[in-house]
């Protein structure tokens, strides 16, 4: 009895002192960005997201030499088994099909000479990119198993219309695996959100006014604010990326089409669906799209809502978004 007794006042005490789960944050910098995260546990985890960071950039960041991707574009290897890259890439080919080339991982050659990659602009002509464009073009790229198949040893991938999607999407299924259902992750502005902030509110996530500005100094203006119920959020614009020659405006969105700088009206387009990887890439399509294009194609996408903002004639910011995107809004 007295054993019986003494195991219970144990068991008791253990169930006391069990860590009770609480909202924790980590903040830093990756993949050339900044990160905010938000999650709640019994502890907090901020190494092991970090860690898992770093395990993601060995497999698609570009500025790392010995990167998948890296070794992939200098073609010292033409098969892998890293999985992140081979679902990057898949899932890069059917957004493709999807959105009919206007999100192309192949475009690096383009970006590079345009000054908004791994190189300083080129003095770029029609010629320039008429020789660029030979070894551009999803279709020339194929996976097979675990083969990297390229139809030209010239052809270099350059995934950040949708990696920095993958990598929220990395760490917000590693949540899930861990039993954390009410959590945030944002890096570089690509958001997943599920369950519930702090305030037991869905979490409220804002969109930027497009105002020019490429040095990020500027008072941050918000254009609106949405609820995210379980779903993630992309925004991609031209007015952090740009230069500015001879009085054109030159966006870092590159049209695979043309190799140019893509010029329209459209000034920014939120993408909400379930995964980030597909918001990311999906936002950067509807750039290059263009806002009626862009919307048309949205609308056959399930599972898919938009926010575009553009100008009109007077320079004026005007706003189109899709019925399931209106409902997220926060009035």
């Amino acid at each position: 009895m007295r054993r019986l007794i003494f195991l219970a006042a144990v068991m008791f005490i253990a169930a006391c002192t069990s860590p009770v789960a609480s909202y924790y944050t980590n903040d830093g910098f990756i993949q050339g960005t900044s990160y905010h995260i938000v999650y709640k546990h019994k502890s907090d985890i901020g190494s092991t997201i970090l860690y898992q960071l770093h395990r993601f950039d060995t497999s698609l960041s570009a500025y790392m030499a010995e990167s998948t991707i890296s070794r992939v574009n200098t073609n010292q290897i033409t098969e892998t088994d890293d999985t992140l890259f081979l679902n990057c890439v898949r899932r890069a080919l059917e957004i493709s099909e999807i959105t009919g080339g206007a999100m192309d991982i192949t475009v690096s050659p383009l970006v590079n000479a345009w000054g908004f990659g791994f190189s300083k602009k080129e003095h770029v002509n029609q010629q320039l990119i008429d020789s660029l464009k030979q070894f551009c073009g999803y279709q020339k790229l194929k996976i097979d198993g675990n083969r990297i198949i390229k139809s030209d040893p010239r052809i270099q991938l350059n995934a950040n219309c949708l990696a920095q999607g993958q990598s929220v999407d990395f760490i917000a299924e590693m949540f899930e695996r861990m039993g954390i259902n009410d959590y945030m992750v944002e890096i570089g502005g690509e958001v997943r959100a599920s369950g519930v902030n702090p305030s037991g509110s869905l979490w409220r996530i804002g969109i930027d006014r497009p105002i020019d500005d490429t040095t990020a100094t500027l008072d941050r203006q918000l254009q609106g604010i949405v609820a995210l119920d379980n779903k993630s959020l992309s925004t991609s614009g031209n007015y952090h990326k740009f230069f500015v020659e001879n009085g054109v405006k030159y966006s870092h969105t590159i049209n695979p089409a043309t190799g140019y700088p893509v010029q329209s009206n459209l000034l920014s387009a939120s993408i909400a669906g379930p995964d980030c990887i597909t918001t990311d890439a999906l936002a950067t399509a509807c750039m290059v799209l263009g806002t009626e294009a862009a919307a048309a194609m949205c609308d056959t996408l399930p599972d898919i809502d938009y926010y575009f903002i553009y100008s009109d004639s007077t320079g004026e910011f005007k706003t189109v978004f899709s019925k399931g995107f209106e409902a997220m809004i926060l009035k």
